[in-house]
């Protein structure tokens, strides 16, 4: 329990000097009540852009139940510089360092944490923009409501439930949408934002499934800008393969998003809505205490802010230590 305490307290530091710069399992890689965890809970992103903290990447490890460990990601997009149908396009670059821990607390009960540093930049007619700084914090709790791990059973299932707060740790600044069609250039959302989540795993020896789903309500910033509400859902298909001492969990599946419209001085703001489908795959390979993971994400059908915002790819990298 010590051990426990001391973890969340060097999170609660880390984000603490974050802030003042501004700018289950196969844990010991055992087979013994084998629960794979997918790249699941996905987290959100602000209409284009994801100003919040994990981008559909993942809230989770496969490899690791329990863990702290460090996280990149990138995403690419293509928008229009400017409100007009025959504005240029212009790409924008998404780029994100993370702290990330999923802690037991209980029985039951696990919290993961997100702490994000973003370094964005974009080339507009005008010349490049760049932001960079803390972004927004997020914090989930997750209860386990079912599960069956019996040795004997042909399939083991997991479902959990739980809900977290995304804090608005990350600067808002109106002025980065002037005259601009992606609303998600940010560092945050500048509001307090709220988090429903569902996992359920089902699996049979080393094939197992993930499918998930969250729903995420956002709030009014003190600019009076409001993203939309978001639902995000997927689902993620893997495999355990044993190699001498070292694991390797390929996986494949896919992942939506659905954006509501979003809303400034209480009224809606045309083309912020949308949706969004990915393929994705990836692996991760662990060896004791250590696993290393890379996933990549591909859009096969969208529809952003009409038309005028297209994603173009998603990838990240992670390393991680097993509690």
């Amino acid at each position: 329990m010590k051990n426990k305490s001391s973890i969340l307290l060097l999170l609660l530091f880390v984000c603490q000097l974050a802030s003042a710069t501004e700018k289950d399992t196969i844990t010991r890689f055992t087979y013994q009540k084998m629960h794979l965890k997918s790249l699941s809970l996905e987290d959100d992103c602000d209409a284009c852009g994801c100003s919040a903290s994990g981008g559909s990447m993942g809230f989770s490890s496969m490899l690791n139940s329990n863990f702290v460990g460090i996280r990149y990601f990138y995403q690419s997009y293509t928008s229009r510089d400017g409100i007009f149908a025959n504005s240029p396009w212009v790409d924008e670059n998404f780029n994100t360092a993370q702290v990330w821990a999923r802690i037991p607390v209980a029985n039951k009960i696990q919290i993961s944490a997100l702490v994000p540093y973003h370094f964005h930049n974009r080339m507009l007619s005008t010349g490049e923009e760049n932001i960079d700084g803390l972004g927004d914090i997020t914090v989930l709790a997750m209860y386990t409501a079912i599960q069956t791990m019996k040795d004997s059973a042909v399939y083991s299932h997991k479902l959990q439930l739980g809900g977290g707060v995304k804090a608005p740790t990350g600067k808002y600044k109106s002025s980065n949408n002037l005259g601009t069609v992606n609303p998600g250039f940010q560092l945050g959302t500048g509001s307090w934002d709220y988090l429903l989540a569902a996992e359920y795993v089902v699996q049979r020896k080393k094939l197992g499934l993930n499918t998930m789903a969250n729903y995420t309500f956002k709030t009014e910033n003190k600019k009076l800008y409001q993203f939309g509400n978001q639902f995000n859902y997927g689902s993620t298909l893997f495999y355990l393969f044993d190699v001498d001492q070292i694991k390797l969990v390929p996986q494949v599946g896919f992942a939506g998003e659905v954006y509501e419209t979003n809303r400034q001085y209480k009224q809606d703001v045309p083309d912020t809505s949308g949706d969004i489908l990915f393929g994705k795959f990836g692996v991760e390979a662990g060896i004791n205490k250590f696993s290393v993971g890379v996933n990549a994400m591909a859009p096969i059908n969208q529809n952003l802010t009409g038309g005028k915002v297209e994603a173009n790819y998603r990838w990240s990298v992670n390393l991680n230590y097993s509690l």
